[in-house]
């Protein structure tokens, strides 16, 4: 009997926090983000210009030299299209209830692992789609200062919608639809599209959904409720993608880097076929993975350090980066792109009903936010995990390459944000000095107690 009365008061307890956090983080965006017309914007290595053509002063220029393959693209359009087409993850309630526990949702906690699934949909966005990609409908989204994104009638009314589907989930990739050669390829890439979106719903059952996550989270010590740090989460994301038995996802692996050191014989070494591996596109079985590769790293003390600025403008350059879980202390987001000393970022903390993604038509809209956000880059933790997607070896040789450039150190800096080193990781695990973990992170010489925050070495 004490055991069901204690039962009963988690259940009221979970119920008010739930109620509570959808009044809080259900709020009506009514700020907007403004943008230069004199600054090119950077969204995952693309380059846009908002100067309209007839304005006669000069605009500054990307050149070839500063982004070697980045493609200098149009208007205002382009870049909402293109931000808009980005897979958008956000605190959910009603769903299942989490893991040992009566929660039923992730509002005021789990702000880390949605810019973490964030990150992840877009390599797979990368790796099914491409980085072209944009989907049909971007330009047709509400802005979130309407009544009919945050009205609880409404949600309700979307939520009735997609109930009264029927049928299961088209898979992945055996649909197509009758006609030209177009109207097949568009089909397919929606297909591919509800697909990776499902893949992230708000069930047990989901490959990649946060019950998943905290699952895999419980293992590193993490509860329902636990705030995560970008390096755990980088962790759990690995374990999440290797235990999933969706076929579309075992031509795909995660590697995490170890104390700053992406180790190269390693990354090759997951580049390589699995014995279960899919079929591709074209029906054949691919004869290598492709690999997302993600870094752990600390940009200063307790506050980021000024001299990593360019580096990360440089990161956020390479169309093969996937972006940055990062954020504000405490909060966090996912950084897709920056202008002048501002980051882009698409905000987690918006709190949207459960969505059943297992119906076969169910409602995209909410999976995609047409409204982007800046931050100074000083506002920024210095904790973060910047993700990349190398797609075969000779891919990442390219990656290294390129990257090998971005990682030169300044004059104002001592070591490189990250390093790659050739073999393998174990190698180097008898003989690498004690002060081994400290050396790639630029200290504030201003805070000389600066402490590691929530930066994890696992």
């Amino acid at each position: 009997m004490e055991t069901k009365g204690t039962d009963e008061v988690e259940k009221l307890k979970s119920r008010f926090m739930s109620a509570w956090h959808s009044v809080k983080y259900s709020w009506v965006l009514k700020t907007k983000t403004s943008f230069s017309r004199n600054s090119p914007v950077f969204l995952l290595g693309k380059c846009y210009h908002f100067k309209a053509e007839d304005e006669e002063s000069p605009t500054e220029s990307c050149t070839a030299d500063e982004f070697d393959n980045n493609v200098v693209m149009g208007n205002v359009d382009d870049f909402r299209r293109d931000f808009a087409s980005r897979v958008w993850l956000t605190y959910r309630e009603e769903f299942a209830t989490l893991p040992d526990s009566v929660v039923t949702s992730d509002c005021g906690w789990g702000c880390t692992l949605r810019a973490g699934q964030m990150m992840l949909a877009q390599a797979l966005v990368l790796h099914f789609l491409g980085r072209d990609w944009t989907w049909p409908e971007a330009l047709t989204l509400e802005a979130l200062d309407t009544e009919t994104r945050t009205s609880s009638a409404a949600r309700r009314l979307v939520a009735s919608l997609e109930a009264s589907f029927q049928g299961d989930r088209p898979r992945l990739p055996e649909a197509l639809c009758q006609g030209g050669a177009e109207e097949a390829d568009s089909h397919l890439k929606e297909v591919y599209h509800r697909t990776i979106v499902s893949w992230f719903g708000d069930t047990p059952s989901a490959q990649l959904g946060v019950h998943r996550l905290v699952h895999l989270g419980m293992a590193s010590g993490k509860r329902v409720g636990d705030w995560y740090g970008p390096a755990v989460v980088a962790h759990i994301l690995r374990k999440a993608v290797e235990a999933a038995t969706d076929p579309g996802l075992k031509g795909i692996n995660v590697y995490v880097a170890q104390d700053c050191t992406v180790y190269s014989a390693d990354v090759i070494e997951s580049h390589s076929a699995r014995a279960d591996a899919c079929e591709g596109p074209e029906g054949h079985v691919a004869d290598s993975r492709a690999v997302i590769i993600l870094i752990p790293v600390r940009l200063g003390g307790e506050k980021i350090n000024p001299d990593y600025f360019n580096f990360v403008k440089g990161i956020l350059s390479l169309e093969y980066c996937i972006g940055i879980i990062g954020g504000k202390p405490k909060q966090a987001y996912y950084f897709v792109g920056f202008q002048d000393d501002s980051l882009i970022y698409m905000d987690p903390h918006y709190c949207q009903s459960f969505v059943d993604v297992s119906t076969s038509d169910f409602l995209l809209q909410s999976y995609h936010c047409p409204s982007p956000k800046k931050m100074p880059f000083v506002k920024m933790d210095p904790s973060c995990t910047i993700g990349f997607y190398s797609k075969s070896v000779q891919d990442y040789e390219r990656i290294c390459n390129e990257l090998s450039k971005v990682l030169q150190p300044s004059l104002k800096e001592k070591y490189p944000a990250f390093t790659f080193m050739k073999g393998h990781g174990r190698d180097y695990e008898l003989s690498v000095p004690a002060e081994k973990k400290e050396w790639p992170f630029i200290r504030d010489k201003r805070k000389a107690g600066a402490t590691a925050g929530d930066f994890v070495l696992l």
